[in-house]
C-alpha cells in the first residue's frame, strides 16, 4: 500500500492512485535526464539525487563511473563492478581502459553500501586512491568518490579524503 498523494491517469481518463512502482518509474524518467550525455554537472544535488535513486534500493554493492569531458558535461554513466552485500572487486585497470576510450577529462567514482553505512571503509579510500593515481597518469582528473548508503550520500572530496 503507497502512503503519497500521487495519481495516474488510467485508459479510461480517471484518475487512481499511482503504485509505489509507478512512482520509482517517473522518479527514475526523471533524474535520467539530470545525468544524461551532454548533461552539465552544475549542481552536486542533482548527482546525489540521481544515485540515491539509481542504487539506493540494491542489496549488493555496485562500483561505477561518470565520465566527463572539460566542462564536467556527462559523456557516459557506467555501472563498471557488480558486488555482494559487502564488497565488490574493483579493477583499476578497466577505468582507466575506459576513461581512454571514451577520452575523459575528468569523472566521478560512485558505489553503493547495502548495508546501510555510507562512511567509508579502508577499502574505500584505499580503492580510491589506486584509482586516482592511476587515471592522473593518463591526465584524468578524479572529481569525487561517492557513497550512497541510507545516510544519504557522502562526498570523499567533501570529506578531505580525495
Amino acid at each position: 500500500m503507497s502512503r503519497h498523494n500521487l495519481y495516474v491517469q488510467g485508459v479510461d481518463g480517471t484518475l487512481k492512485p499511482a503504485s509505489s512502482e509507478q512512482v520509482l518509474a517517473a522518479a527514475h524518467r526523471v533524474l535520467a535526464h539530470r545525468v544524461r550525455r551532454g548533461a552539465s554537472l552544475t549542481s552536486p544535488l542533482k548527482v546525489r539525487e540521481y544515485l540515491t535513486v539509481r542504487l539506493g534500493h540494491l542489496d549488493y554493492e555496485m562500483f561505477g563511473i561518470i565520465l566527463v569531458d572539460r566542462r564536467h558535461r556527462v559523456i557516459e554513466y557506467v555501472e563498471l563492478f557488480r558486488g555482494t552485500i559487502d564488497g565488490a572487486v574493483v579493477y583499476t585497470r578497466e577505468i582507466v581502459k575506459l576513461a581512454l576510450d571514451k577520452g575523459a577529462a575528468a569523472c566521478l567514482l560512485f558505489h553503493n553500501h547495502p548495508t546501510a553505512v555510507n562512511e567509508p571503509s579502508p577499502a574505500d579510500e584505499l580503492i580510491t586512491t589506486r584509482v586516482r593515481d592511476a587515471l592522473a597518469l593518463i591526465e584524468v582528473r578524479t572529481l569525487d568518490h561517492l557513497i550512497v548508503g541510507a545516510g544519504g550520500v557522502l562526498s570523499m572530496a567533501e570529506k578531505g579524503l580525495l
